[in-house]
């Protein structure tokens, strides 16, 4: 009995003075546990009053665009008091293989810029974090839709969008004039802007002073594909290609039939006579129309700010078909592995929030994924009349814009494709043939992938 209670006695002094320990501590296990559940950067900082330093690495090393985003980091900064951004450049061809291997050796960095077609590729890899603990609800209705479905992966976000493009049609209102059409009557279908460009030929013996339109100056033979079947050449729902529908091979048929009006060695060598932005043949009156990115507009701008341009989405097929155009971007991401993630989606938002999506529309003639953002910047009297009619013109025709993200089942199957796509207008194959032949090579791939 007395060793029994002397044990006794033993334990609960050893229970005392562990407990008087920790009050001295401070209680540091405590709150680190705490922490650890919760997953919460901003306690973390208030409790050890220390500011969180993020890592922030992006492709803008230009003289125009490091200066844009390193005004965005400021601001950030001096907008609280807890996160500190830096900003690190690594050139377009050094940020993806180095931030794969930062993923990869548990370094990465805090917040990374990446490309918009692959993030369901990363998720899936467990190379990009899962933003769904941080996103409230009604935060994706800050962005367009399209954007914001292209970083969801089995229905949890995975990045936020960061900015975007679409493709419209800048035709020359002078030239219009000229050939006794309306400027303000544009062509709204594919046969109308073949008999419009028609009449804006100008031929020179075996070659031509002027052509009106030129279908793939500017744009690829996808696009065409694109706009006249309202989708790309996959189908997410089934996890299938669809390569070779009738309405794509009509697409192509056309562009064909166009382009040998003219012969491969007359536009080659028309071609061959613009090689910079300053005889960009739109630019200097020798292209009547061109299918262009928006972002065309800062071209104009530095190139020929007298032209006497309108901009339009792109005609339909044919009449009620839609006028589907094509985008892609960039998105803002937390690497797997990040070290503050909370902290790290903090600024996230901030850089896609409102403010700083004006800041980056304006002084980088782009558009951004921020809906709010995207209507400012359109009515932002630093625009001059025509930035804002063609900012104006790009924000509605996200209404039409489609992206086009990587299939899970075959990535890179665009590989296949785009040699056929080649073949068509070397005359080697038919269009039938050649998308035939692709939507063959395509369902391959995908069996060799299972």
């Amino acid at each position: 009995m007395g060793v029994k209670k002397s044990l006794l006695m033993f334990l609960m002094l050893a229970l005392f003075l562990g407990s008087l320990l920790a009050a001295c501590s401070g209680g540091e296990d405590a709150s680190s546990e705490t922490n650890s559940d919760t997953g919460s950067d901003s306690e973390e900082n208030v409790s050890s009053g220390e500011v969180i330093e993020l890592d922030f690495w992006t492709f803008w090393g230009s003289e125009t665009r490091r200066p844009i985003i390193e005004k965005i980091i400021e601001d950030f900064n001096n907008s609280q008091d807890g996160i500190q951004v830096k900003h690190t450049f690594l050139p377009w061809g050094d940020i993806w293989t180095k931030s794969l291997a930062s993923i990869a050796a548990g370094n990465p960095p805090d917040v990374l810029i990446n490309e918009n077609n692959a993030v369901r590729q990363r998720a899936e890899r467990n190379q990009v974090t899962n933003l769904a603990e941080f996103v409230e609800p009604g935060f994706s209705d800050n962005y367009y839709p399209e954007l914001w479905n292209g970083v969801v992966h089995e229905g949890e976000p995975y990045a936020v969008p960061f900015n975007t493009d679409t493709r419209v049609l800048f035709y020359n209102k002078d030239i219009f004039e000229e050939v006794g059409l309306d400027p303000e009557q544009p062509p709204t279908t594919w046969d109308e802007l073949k008999e419009y460009a028609m009449k804006m030929d100008i031929k020179n013996g075996n070659t031509y002073d002027r052509i009106g339109f030129l279908p793939r100056y500017g744009a690829g033979a996808d696009l065409y594909m694109l706009n006249a079947t309202g989708h790309g050449m996959w189908d997410f729902e089934t996890g299938e290609p669809v390569i070779n529908v009738p309405k794509a091979v009509e697409a192509l048929e056309w562009v064909k039939e166009y382009e040998d009006h003219y012969g491969l060695t007359v536009i080659n060598a028309f071609q061959a006579e613009f090689g910079n932005q300053q005889s960009n043949p739109f630019l200097n009156g020798k292209v009547g129309m061109i299918v262009n990115n928006s972002t065309h507009y800062a071209e104009i701008e530095a190139y020929a700010s007298d032209l006497n341009f309108g901009v339009v989405p792109l005609p339909e097929f044919g009449a009620g078909n839609g006028h589907a155009s094509w985008g892609g971007g960039f998105v803002a991401e937390v690497p797997f592995g990040a070290e503050h993630p909370e902290a790290s989606f903090e600024f996230i938002k901030y850089l896609t929030g409102p403010e700083a999506q004006e800041y980056w529309a304006i002084m980088n003639f782009e558009n951004v994924a921020n809906i709010e953002g995207a209507n400012n910047a359109a009515v932002n009297p630093e625009l001059n009349e025509d930035g804002q009619l063609v900012y104006g013109a790009a924000v509605d025709n996200m209404d039409h814009t489609i992206l086009t993200p990587m299939p899970l089942e075959a990535p890179d199957f665009m590989s296949l494709v785009n040699p056929e796509l080649d073949r068509i207008f070397l005359g080697d194959k038919t269009p039938q043939e050649a998308l035939d032949d692709a939507q063959a090579a395509v369902e391959r791939l995908v069996e060799d992938n299972k």
